[in-house]
């Protein structure tokens, strides 16, 4: 093996009953190295294991058959016989089957050439995903404080990495990185990492928590996965109570089955023969799964954990305490929703359907609605790398299957469908409020406000706007709508103005006006408001302007401070001056006073 070949061993227990601990060892891991004790050969416990590694999706390794040196040939052969049966069909199917002693060192150099092939075959993980490191161990070192280890699963950490500990959201910050036992300014993702963390105790921390970037992980306790069930399993009820192991996590959890699903495309998974429900019920949502089965399914977590789409996991019985299935986590937080649905159903086979997230990014923003989702939701939950979901984002922008919107991807149909929405309610109003400009403006956000967030009412008025559908201020209106008067409407409608501007500043009240003209009261109230939003009338206090008035009366004081500078003027002034009761000339002053046009000193204005 050369010297630039670095392989890093999870040595793992065989004994039932530290499956658990392999479990944890298990996950993140590139090959397995499957041993097998010649003198024994196939142990309940090495079909338990096989199984979990195939469940886990790990994708190569090679076999060892040790303590050859305790059997003869027939036997060996035998045992190779059997191996080989226990790996048909799987990732090991074809893989060397190296026997080997450690007494006498025979096949070890064989077994070193082929784990240095398998070393070179191996893919490279990529350091832009999400840094996460699930906690298989914790400790206090004197002179360090708190340190923990694990395999770093994706992304990288390096030393004043500030990391989160998942499902708590403890905030920490990494002072010390070592990799294999070496100090390290930064560790990569496949790598076994000891990380000494500031301001944390250990007694804070627990095997199962994950460390990850900020806002990389969120917590879950509902999650919809493909789940396969062994084909040496007992049947699984649907409301089952099982063990779930994600990395060094372990929960109980309660199933819920949804529909069956068909094989996956895969060599790398427990046949599915005899998949369905028992007793061939021809239900797509059967109460239970059969040995060999595959079914979407909807877990329910006693306690929160941290996952994300794409995730590897198995389960194990309740009780006795064996590995019965595995499954790839399809969305860590689905809406509500019925999974034992004809839309349920359709929604995990879009989720399932691709290994590729840009679906699954589509399903979530098309239920998303108006709300939309952030790049990071596409990071926590998709289980996208930062840079993924970047480039995501500009594809279905670019294919015009979303618009990013303050920051959030809305699916294009929803947009269409605020849209819709939107002029439907204006042209409702205008139906029933015809002498109305249009639709308040935040009567008609609060309307959609379940719909569309803030920003996304927004985008979608101002495209309305731009192409021509609406006029948009205070009020939203169609921009075909005009006001349209009867004869009657038009009749009264033309009286007041006329009522008003030959009144000057000593308008009628509203007797006067209702008497003039012969209207009742909501009539006059219509055609007031009206004039109002026309800019015809001005409503000063209780009393009722015309506009041409009241632009006089500016222009006529504002002339007062021009022919003398520093011009004041007191109530009589202002009655005397434009022949006014105190009944108007108080209002009026005011008026002038909120205008600008003068400003109160004492009981005089000056004029400005």
């Amino acid at each position: 093996m050369d010297g630039d070949t670095a392989l890093a061993f999870v040595d793992v227990p065989g004994h039932e009953r530290f499956v658990r601990n392999m479990l944890a060892g298990a996950s993140g891991i590139d090959c397995v190295l499957l041993v097998i004790a010649a003198d024994e050969s196939v142990m309940p416990q090495t079909r338990e294991h096989f199984d979990i590694c195939r469940l886990l999706g790990v994708g190569a390794g090679a076999v060892a058959l040790t303590k050859a040196d305790l059997v003869d040939d027939e036997t060996l052969e035998l045992v190779r016989l059997e191996t080989r049966d226990l790996v048909a069909g799987s990732f090991l199917d074809g893989a060397p089957v190296v026997p080997v002693s450690a007494r006498s060192g025979a096949g070890i150099d064989a077994l070193r050439a082929v784990l240095a092939r398998l070393a070179a075959a191996a893919p490279g993980r990529s350091g832009d995903g999400v840094a996460r490191l699930p906690i298989d161990r914790a400790f206090t070192m004197r002179g360090f404080g708190t340190v923990v280890t694990g395999t770093l699963v994706s992304g990288r950490i390096a030393v004043n990495s500030e990391l989160v500990l998942m499902p708590g959201g403890r905030r920490t910050k990494v002072r010390g990185v070592q990799v294999h036992g070496e100090a390290r300014p930064v560790s990569h993702a496949g790598q076994r990492v000891a990380l000494n963390l500031a301001g944390i105790e250990v007694g804070e921390l627990a095997r199962g928590d994950t460390l990850a970037d900020v806002a990389g992980l969120e917590a879950t306790r509902r999650l919809d996965a493909a789940v396969a069930l062994l084909p040496d399993a007992r049947p699984l009820k649907h409301g089952a109570r099982v063990r779930f192991h994600q990395g060094t996590t372990e929960i109980m959890a309660r199933v819920a089955l949804g529909a069956e699903a068909g094989p996956r495309e895969s060599d790398d998974e427990p046949a599915t023969e005899g998949a369905g429900a028992e007793g061939g019920s021809a239900s797509p949502f059967p109460a239970l799964l059969a040995p060999g089965g595959r079914a979407y399914a909807r877990l329910h977590l006693e306690r929160p954990a941290a996952l994300t789409r794409g995730d590897r996991f198995v389960l194990r019985a309740y009780s006795p305490t064996v590995t019965i299935a595995g499954g790839t986590v399809l969305d860590p937080r689905p809406p509500r929703g019925r999974l034992r649905s004809g839309a349920g159903r359709a929604r995990s086979e879009r989720l399932a359907g691709s290994e590729d997230a840009a679906e699954a990014v589509r399903v979530m923003i098309e239920e998303a609605g108006g709300e939309g989702v952030s790049r990071a939701e596409m990071i926590s939950r998709a289980g996208l790398p930062p840079v993924a979901a970047e480039s995501l984002e500009r594809t279905l922008t670019a294919a015009g299957d979303a618009a990013a919107i303050a920051g959030r991807l809305v699916a294009a149909g929803r947009l269409r469908e605020i849209r819709q929405a939107l002029v439907d309610a204006v042209t409702a109003f205008h139906r029933t409020h015809p002498l109305e400009p249009g639709l308040p403006r935040e009567e008609t956000r609060e309307r959609l406000r379940r719909r569309a967030s803030a920003a996304v009412f927004d985008h979608a008025v101002s495209e309305l706007v731009d192409d021509g559908t609406l006029v948009a201020t205070g009020h939203l209106a169609l921009a075909s709508h005009r006001v349209s008067l009867s004869p009657a409407e038009q009749r009264v409608h033309d009286a007041i103005e006329e009522l008003c501007r030959d009144a000057g500043l000593t308008p009628p009240d509203r007797e006067a006006l209702s008497a003039a003209t012969g209207a009742d009261d909501d009539l006059l109230e219509r055609m007031i408001r009206l004039l109002v939003r026309e800019g015809r009338l001005e409503r000063v206090d209780a009393l009722l302007f015309s506009a041409a008035a009241l632009a006089r009366l500016r222009r006529e004081t504002a002339a007062l401070g021009r022919d003398a500078k520093g011009a004041r003027i007191d109530v009589a002034a202002f009655k005397e001056r434009f022949g006014v009761t105190r009944k108007f000339a108080i209002p009026l002053l005011e008026y002038l006073d909120r205008m600008r046009v003068t400003r109160r000193v004492g009981s005089q204005r000056i004029v400005l």
